[in-house]
Protein backbone atom coordinates (compact mmCIF):
# COMPACT_ATOMS: atom_id res chain seq x y z
CA UNK A 1 0.00 0.00 0.00
CA UNK A 2 1.58 3.33 -0.97
CA UNK A 3 0.48 6.78 0.01
CA UNK A 4 0.91 9.88 -1.95
CA UNK A 5 3.32 12.11 -0.69
CA UNK A 6 1.38 15.36 0.22
CA UNK A 7 1.29 18.27 -2.42
CA UNK A 8 3.97 20.53 -2.76
CA UNK A 9 2.04 23.48 -0.92
CA UNK A 10 4.37 26.57 -2.43
CA UNK A 11 4.50 25.32 -5.81
CA UNK A 12 0.42 24.55 -6.07
CA UNK A 13 0.27 28.66 -4.29
CA UNK A 14 2.93 29.76 -6.79
CA UNK A 15 1.44 28.45 -9.52
CA UNK A 16 -2.39 29.49 -8.81
CA UNK A 17 -1.07 32.82 -7.85
CA UNK A 18 0.93 33.19 -11.33
CA UNK A 19 -2.30 32.06 -13.28
CA UNK A 20 -4.60 34.73 -10.69
CA UNK A 21 -2.52 37.60 -11.69
CA UNK A 22 -2.56 37.24 -15.50
CA UNK A 23 -6.07 36.91 -15.09
CA UNK A 24 -6.40 39.41 -13.11
CA UNK A 25 -4.19 41.44 -15.47
CA UNK A 26 -6.75 40.75 -18.47
CA UNK A 27 -9.70 42.00 -16.50
CA UNK A 28 -7.33 45.39 -15.99
CA UNK A 29 -6.40 45.49 -19.45
CA UNK A 30 -10.00 46.54 -20.73
CA UNK A 31 -9.23 49.71 -18.03
CA UNK A 32 -5.77 50.18 -19.23
CA UNK A 33 -4.82 49.39 -15.48
CA UNK A 34 -2.13 47.18 -14.24
CA UNK A 35 -2.24 45.20 -11.47
CA UNK A 36 0.48 47.03 -9.85
CA UNK A 37 -1.60 49.72 -10.25
CA UNK A 38 -4.88 48.50 -9.12
CA UNK A 39 -2.93 47.51 -6.14
CA UNK A 40 -2.03 51.07 -5.30
CA UNK A 41 -5.35 52.08 -6.51
CA UNK A 42 -7.25 49.82 -4.01
CA UNK A 43 -5.32 50.27 -1.01
CA UNK A 44 -5.62 54.10 -1.56
CA UNK A 45 -9.26 54.23 -1.89
CA UNK A 46 -10.66 54.61 1.31
CA UNK A 47 -9.54 58.36 1.11
CA UNK A 48 -7.68 58.25 4.07
CA UNK A 49 -4.00 59.03 2.39
CA UNK A 50 -1.66 56.28 3.05
CA UNK A 51 2.51 56.34 3.54
CA UNK A 52 4.39 55.34 0.42
CA UNK A 53 6.12 52.55 2.65
CA UNK A 54 2.15 50.84 3.55
CA UNK A 55 1.28 51.02 -0.21
CA UNK A 56 4.38 49.11 -0.93
CA UNK A 57 3.85 46.67 1.72
CA UNK A 58 0.43 46.09 -0.12
CA UNK A 59 1.53 46.43 -3.70
CA UNK A 60 4.20 43.79 -2.85
CA UNK A 61 7.00 46.12 -4.28
CA UNK A 62 9.84 47.49 -3.14
CA UNK A 63 9.95 51.17 -2.61
CA UNK A 64 12.20 52.38 -5.28
CA UNK A 65 9.72 50.61 -8.22
CA UNK A 66 6.73 52.11 -5.82
CA UNK A 67 8.29 55.49 -6.18
CA UNK A 68 8.47 55.03 -10.23
CA UNK A 69 5.33 53.79 -10.78
CA UNK A 70 3.41 56.35 -8.40
CA UNK A 71 5.62 58.96 -10.39
CA UNK A 72 4.07 57.75 -13.62
CA UNK A 73 0.58 57.54 -11.97
CA UNK A 74 1.07 61.45 -10.68
CA UNK A 75 1.45 62.33 -14.24
CA UNK A 76 -1.70 60.37 -15.79
CA UNK A 77 -3.54 62.38 -13.06
CA UNK A 78 -4.61 58.79 -11.29
CA UNK A 79 -2.98 60.26 -8.00
CA UNK A 80 -1.59 63.03 -6.02
CA UNK A 81 0.65 63.59 -3.05
CA UNK A 82 0.23 65.69 0.12
CA UNK A 83 2.33 66.59 2.67
CA UNK A 84 0.70 64.21 6.12
CA UNK A 85 -0.96 67.14 7.99
CA UNK A 86 -0.07 65.19 11.36
CA UNK A 87 3.71 65.12 10.44
CA UNK A 88 4.93 67.25 7.69
CA UNK A 89 7.87 65.08 6.89
CA UNK A 90 5.69 62.09 5.84
CA UNK A 91 3.69 62.15 2.40
CA UNK A 92 0.96 60.65 1.82
CA UNK A 93 -1.22 59.25 -1.21
CA UNK A 94 -4.17 59.98 -2.24
CA UNK A 95 -6.94 59.26 -5.15
CA UNK A 96 -7.35 62.11 -8.19
CA UNK A 97 -10.84 62.29 -9.25
CA UNK A 98 -9.20 60.37 -12.72
CA UNK A 99 -8.13 57.98 -10.37
CA UNK A 100 -11.49 57.09 -8.44
CA UNK A 101 -13.40 56.38 -12.29
CA UNK A 102 -10.50 54.24 -12.72
CA UNK A 103 -10.61 52.41 -9.87
CA UNK A 104 -14.68 52.37 -9.61
CA UNK A 105 -14.75 50.94 -12.90
CA UNK A 106 -12.05 48.14 -12.34
CA UNK A 107 -13.31 47.45 -8.70
CA UNK A 108 -16.36 46.37 -10.73
CA UNK A 109 -15.14 44.22 -13.18
CA UNK A 110 -12.39 42.85 -10.73
CA UNK A 111 -15.39 41.97 -8.01
CA UNK A 112 -17.29 40.14 -10.77
CA UNK A 113 -14.71 38.07 -12.06
CA UNK A 114 -13.43 36.83 -8.60
CA UNK A 115 -17.16 36.00 -7.99
CA UNK A 116 -17.29 33.80 -10.99
CA UNK A 117 -14.41 31.94 -10.21
CA UNK A 118 -14.88 31.64 -6.71
CA UNK A 119 -18.58 30.41 -8.03
CA UNK A 120 -16.33 27.71 -10.30
CA UNK A 121 -14.90 26.03 -7.25
CA UNK A 122 -17.70 26.00 -4.98
CA UNK A 123 -16.26 28.57 -2.58
CA UNK A 124 -18.03 30.77 -0.22
CA UNK A 125 -14.69 32.76 0.50
CA UNK A 126 -13.63 29.79 2.51
CA UNK A 127 -10.26 29.86 0.27
CA UNK A 128 -9.84 33.67 0.66
CA UNK A 129 -10.12 33.17 5.31
CA UNK A 130 -7.70 29.67 4.63
CA UNK A 131 -5.16 31.94 2.85
CA UNK A 132 -5.44 34.99 5.12
CA UNK A 133 -4.73 32.30 7.86
CA UNK A 134 -1.62 30.69 6.16
CA UNK A 135 -0.48 34.53 5.29
CA UNK A 136 -0.84 35.20 9.04
CA UNK A 137 0.65 32.26 10.29
CA UNK A 138 3.79 32.45 8.00
CA UNK A 139 4.21 36.22 9.14
CA UNK A 140 4.18 34.92 13.00
CA UNK A 141 0.86 36.64 13.51
CA UNK A 142 -2.08 34.67 15.81
CA UNK A 143 -5.51 34.79 14.00
CA UNK A 144 -8.62 33.62 15.61
CA UNK A 145 -8.40 30.55 14.71
CA UNK A 146 -4.74 29.93 15.42
CA UNK A 147 -4.61 31.04 18.94
CA UNK A 148 -4.52 28.89 21.43
CA UNK A 149 -7.42 28.61 23.90
CA UNK A 150 -7.12 29.11 27.51
CA UNK A 151 -9.40 27.81 30.05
Amino acid sequence: MTTEPPPDLAHLLSHAERRLVNRLAAVLADEGCSVEQWRVLSVIADDQGHPMAEIAEYALLPAPSLTKLVDRMVADNLVYRRADPHDRRRVLLHLSARGRILHQRAAHKVQADQTRLLAAIGDGGELARALDLLTGTLAGRQTERARPTTT
